[in-house]
């Protein structure tokens, strides 16, 4: 069958790379790339999560890791199709180490865009499919093990008689998902979450949470949510869909157990981590440590001139469960981001006086129009019936760069400003203060720069453009005193409650006190990419900081984020630590 245009040019282009590569000559394969073009790799010839920018940064990589990679193994995969120009392609490759996938885009005959992302280990694979394990053994024997006891001896013996190769610090979506990774390579691993079930983190937040992402977006890794699954599940659901998980997984999870300290030890390669489970101190010894905390620090509440003169209760979002108590009460939440918003709401739905205190813009997009114009493309039913898979829009979405990033989503918004004017003039004409971001480019890319300052309405606004939730905005709190607070402006607000919305520290934070202040600042800042944004200052670092791959501190990975996030990337933390344990040649390179 002839060949359309689209598959030649990708056959050719990718012919001339494989060859360019087999050379061992660097500079060919980069003169394959466009000036203006970008080279995302996670692990595949990194070993790192790295995205390198110009044929020549492309060049530098490629002279330092052929050597070690070998790649090979070059194979277009399914039917490259062309949108506004641009050729897209999958493949697959391999590497001396592992196999992998990747997302090509070519212009004019160039690669403008090209993904490479690591998904196993030659040798280390799975036992999905024909390495699927027989479960029994088809034999009369009279020291027969089930398995049941075989559970009950691992979940005695892991972490007192036998240490695991991996303790993950929390126990969330995060936690649960790599936990799930790591037992699939053959990885023991501990899970130490401070709550007492799997889910409880979901559980223990306010009683009207449910997640704002939709069903197609929010699986977790191998278990796939029921077809009848809710689009938007509430939170105590989602809370025994984890414990269901963990079990089903076969995790070691120890509930109601806290991290107190770690400290690694250069010359054995180990780590001393300090627990308090159940009420007994207990030590662990893993060579491998995961934060898997999210992407935040401790609660932040902020010290206003004043605090300590209310009369009233104060407290943070993360304390909050229901309002139930503060009928007819004076509410003010401090705050205009997601939990603030979903707080004001449950206030005003139990009864309660309530005023948003709103001392910045936030982004704001009803949920229907970013179900529309944001998710459809990649997590819809719509793109399933595509054949665009949930592990397809992953690497779909991944493929594009954090730079392009903002001129992919500014259309979006766009189309959501035009299609929702309404909405947003009533917002404006209630005091709320909305926009885009700096640069237009909405939600997404404040949640990579920043993770705060956004909410997808689910009711709030309507209330809020009523008038039913106040908005007191523009100015920032002067003081707060025995009846409320006073804002720069001068205008008053009363309240015998007040709710800090007001987020969460950084990582560094929960680095410094478990590990050392040393160690927190050697490895640096976590999150945001370095787009000069407020909250998310320079350099440029062209992916997330310290998240999901190598850090300055040997053996120690930092895994998070939303549901998507921690499916996609516990994967590829799963595989680095697997490649250490079985002594691969892990290169890491790291980009200047």
């Amino acid at each position: 069958m002839d060949q359309t245009p689209a598959a030649q040019h990708t056959a050719q282009w990718l012919a001339a790379f494989s060859e360019a590569l087999d050379a061992g000559d660097a500079a060919a394969a980069a003169a394959l790339f466009a000036d203006d073009s970008y080279w995302r790799d996670l692990l595949g010839f990194t070993w790192n999560l790295v995205t390198l920018e110009g044929p020549a940064a492309i060049a530098d990589m490629l002279s330092a890791q052929l050597a070690h990679v070998l790649p090979c193994r070059f194979a277009v995969e399914g039917e490259p199709v062309v949108e506004d120009g641009i050729v897209i392609a999958w493949f697959s490759f391999e590497t001396r180490a592992a196999r992998g996938t990747g997302i090509l885009r070519l212009r004019d005959g160039q690669c403008w865009t090209l993904l490479t992302s690591m998904f196993e280990l030659i040798g280390h694979e799975e036992k999905t499919g024909p390495r699927r394990i027989l479960g029994t053994v088809h034999k009369a024997r009279k020291d027969r093990i089930t398995w049941t006891e075989e559970r009950q001896k691992e979940r005695a013996e892991l972490g007192y008689a036998t240490q695991p190769y991996c303790v993950i610090i929390g126990g969330g979506q995060a936690g649960i998902a790599l936990g799930a990774r790591l037992r699939k390579l053959g990885v023991s691993a501990v899970i130490v979450e401070k709550n007492a079930r799997p889910g409880d983190s979901w559980r223990n937040r306010y009683k009207s949470l449910c997640l704002h992402d939709p069903v197609w977006y929010d699986h977790m890794p191998y278990l796939p949510f029921p077809e009848d699954w809710p689009v938007f599940t509430p939170k105590d659901k989602m809370g025994d869909w984890l414990e269901a998980y963990a079990s089903i997984m076969e995790l070691n999870y120890w509930g109601s157990t806290e991290c107190r300290s770690a400290a690694f030890d250069p010359e054995t390669g180990t780590w001393t981590v300090r627990v308090c489970r159940e009420g007994q101190d207990h030590v662990l010894r893993p060579r491998a440590l995961v934060f898997a905390t999210g992407a935040y620090g401790f609660a932040r509440m902020i010290d206003f001139p004043g605090a300590g003169t209310f009369r009233g209760e104060m407290f943070h979002t993360s304390e909050y469960l229901s309002g139930d108590a503060y009928r007819g009460k004076r509410c003010a939440v401090i705050g205009s981001g997601s939990s603030a918003h979903d707080i004001c709401v449950d206030l005003w739905e139990s009864g309660a006086e309530v005023t948003m205190i709103q001392r910045a813009p936030s982004i704001v997009v009803k949920s229907d129009s970013l179900m529309e114009y944001g998710f459809a493309a990649l997590y819809s039913e719509q793109a399933m019936a595509r054949g665009i898979t949930t592990d397809r829009a992953d690497l779909l979405f991944a493929s594009v760069p954090f730079r392009l990033i903002p001129a992919f989503q500014r259309p979006i918004y766009e189309a959501i400003a035009a299609a929702d004017a309404d909405f947003y003039n009533s917002l404006s004409a209630a005091g709320f203060l909305w926009d885009f971001g700096t640069d237009g480019s909405g939600l997404l890319t404040k949640a990579l720069r920043t993770a705060s300052g956004y909410y997808i309405d689910v009711g709030a606004s309507d209330l809020i453009a009523s008038g039913a939730i106040k908005v007191a905005s523009g100015a920032g709190i002067d003081h707060i005193d025995a009846g409320g607070l006073t804002l720069e402006d001068g205008r008053r607000v009363a309240a015998d409650v007040i709710v800090q919305a007001t987020g969460y520290g950084s990582m560094d934070e929960m680095v410094a006190h478990l590990i050392s202040p040393e160690t927190a600042k050697r490895i640096g800042p976590f999150w945001g990419y370095g787009s000069g944004d407020p909250g998310d200052p320079g350099p440029w670092e062209g992916e997330l900081r310290n998240m999901w791959k190598p850090t300055a501190q040997e053996a120690l990975w930092f895994h998070g984020g939303n549901l998507a996030l921690s499916r996609f990337h516990s994967q590829h933390v799963a595989l680095q630590i697997k490649a250490r344990m079985e002594g691969l040649d892990v290169n890491v390179f790291a980009a200047s």
